[in-house]
């Protein structure tokens, strides 16, 4: 299998075990109980698992075990080998983060566990025995809780509100300013606002014109 099994998000440091000689129901149970957690839980968790202190929960492979008095009467056992296993691909990604630049406290998003290869093995002295050894991998991912190293982050620049006094200064200056003067008149005085003032003024202009001149033809009448 090349590459990881999940897609590996930024700010994110990993590492994984290939062809490692251990159950892979095992480490699939172990890699169960820390994912999602804290590392540093995870490592104090793993140190006493590794050494058979506490039990691990089994959530899935299960079958014919036995209740554990410490689970609270749930089914588990003391796989001290895949714990160790698991605890060395933890401490490896751990330190891949900090070489990035990531912060010290990571959380575990990311701890996955599956078969990889199987080999044949055969019986000595031409036995027709035959057995099979099957190996896995192991990988985890975690998130950094800082910016990695070369990379700079620039908030984005807020709007600048003017302060408290400049608002008080300016709604003290409002009351104090001179009215503003009327608007200029866009016209003249006399002169006709419309097109059809304008024509009836003509009419009376002509009307005064011929006036004078009906009285003189009566008057020679």
């Amino acid at each position: 299998m090349k590459g990881y099994s999940m897609e590996i998000p930024e700010n994110c440091a990993r590492s994984r075990i290939e062809g490692v000689n251990a159950s892979y129901k095992d480490l699939s149970e172990v890699c169960g109980r820390i994912r999602n957690k804290r590392t540093g839980w995870a490592l104090d968790f793993l140190e006493k698992a590794s050494d058979g202190e506490v039990p691990v929960y089994f959530a899935r492979h299960n079958r014919n075990l036995g209740h554990r008095r410490e689970l609270g009467g749930r089914k588990g056992r003391y796989p001290e080998k895949a714990a160790g296993i698991v605890l060395k691909a933890l401490r490896s990604a751990i330190a891949n983060g900090r070489t990035l630049g990531l912060g010290e406290e990571y959380m575990i998003i990311g701890a996955n566990a599956n078969k990889k290869m199987t080999y044949p093995r055969m019986a000595p002295k031409g036995r027709q025995a035959r057995s099979f050894l099957e190996t896995s991998r192991v990988e985890i991912v975690l998130k950094g809780s800082e910016v990695p190293k070369g990379v700079s982050v620039t908030p984005p620049r807020k709007k600048e509100e003017p302060k408290k006094e400049e608002k008080k200064a300016e709604k003290a200056e409002e009351p104090n300013k001179a009215p503003s003067p009327p608007p200029v008149a866009l016209r003249e005085e006399g002169r006709p606002e419309h097109k059809h003032e304008l024509e009836k003024a003509q009419d009376a202009e002509k009307k005064r014109e011929q006036a004078p001149h009906q009285h003189g033809e009566h008057n020679k009448r």
